[in-house]
């Protein structure tokens, strides 16, 4: 059985413009919402992006995350790096703006943001407060659908809206708590607008990797736990990696997906197949 630790694709800590690996997003601009690190799903999916020839516009947090953040967008290449807290009113907007005025189009949206405070997180979903639901669902779910309205009027044929899932959005897990219903609703989100956006050939897909060892991923109860159930459980008795969760959404931004819309694409070694 593979180390649960090793990645199957590694990526650099930095990544290198020689990885290119070819030029099927050649043309293609897009914004990827939610790097925090080296270890984010976000960047994993940046650097895949990067790499089959997409240009990037990449935002940060606030402050306190910029210089985590900047150097790997510049190690990108990214066209844009902006500030981006979805709670702050006016900074989606402002963001949609500068790519607008900086590209004029855009070709795909990588959404992978989500926040639940500890206290509603570490707790039964029976009791978890108002306003900790409110601001999870306004973090996690309603920013996906903001990102979308602004995108929309930039989106050509072919543009793709993605954002992050994961299994406890359609099975109970334990310890996952109240976001299973918020990411629930991120699925159910997903399905509709592929349906609204449809006609103007714009594509919408949730995207669920199995359990992975990210900043966001640590303030969730037992973490550890999941993880070794995960690799337990899973067909392929292993974690995927950030690698293959961006090589999945190089191929859904890319025209090989055209025909597909609306789905939960699982990237989770088959952990979902197993009851």
């Amino acid at each position: 059985m593979q180390d649960a630790a090793l990645p199957v694709d590694p990526l650099p800590k930095v990544w290198d413009p020689q990885s290119r690996i070819g030029d099927m997003l050649k043309g293609k601009r897009g914004l990827v919402v939610g790097i925090a690190n080296e270890h984010s799903i976000a960047f994993g999916c940046a650097a895949k992006l990067r790499a089959f020839g997409a240009e990037l516009a990449i935002t940060y947090l606030n402050d306190k995350s910029e210089p985590f953040v900047r150097p790997l967008a510049e190690n990108l290449q990214a066209s844009l790096t902006l500030p981006l807290d979805v709670e702050q009113p006016g900074q989606i907007e402002r963001v949609f703006e500068e790519i607008a005025t900086h590209w004029g189009q855009l070709d795909f949206v990588v959404h992978s943001i989500a926040f639940a405070p500890r206290e509603d997180l570490h707790g039964r979903v029976t009791d978890c407060s108002l306003a900790g639901f409110q601001q999870a669902m306004r973090v996690s779910c309603y920013s996906f659908i903001e990102m979308a309205r602004f995108a929309e009027p930039m989106m050509r044929p072919g543009g793709a809206l993605l954002t992050m899932s994961y299994y406890g959005a359609e099975k109970v897990v334990n310890h996952y708590n109240i976001m299973g219903p918020v990411k629930a609703a991120l699925e159910a989100v997903t399905r509709y607008l592929s349906a609204e956006l449809g006609e103007k050939g714009i594509r919408v897909f949730a995207v669920s990797p199995g359990p992975l060892k990210t900043r966001a991923a640590s303030g969730i109860d037992q973490f550890d736990e999941l993880v070794e159930a995960a690799v337990k459980r899973s067909p392929a008795h292993r974690l995927v990696d950030i690698a293959e969760v961006g090589r999945v959404v190089a191929f859904l931004v890319g025209g090989g997906s055209s025909g597909m819309t609306g789905d939960t694409i699982y990237v989770d070694a088959g952990l979902h197949l197993v009851a």
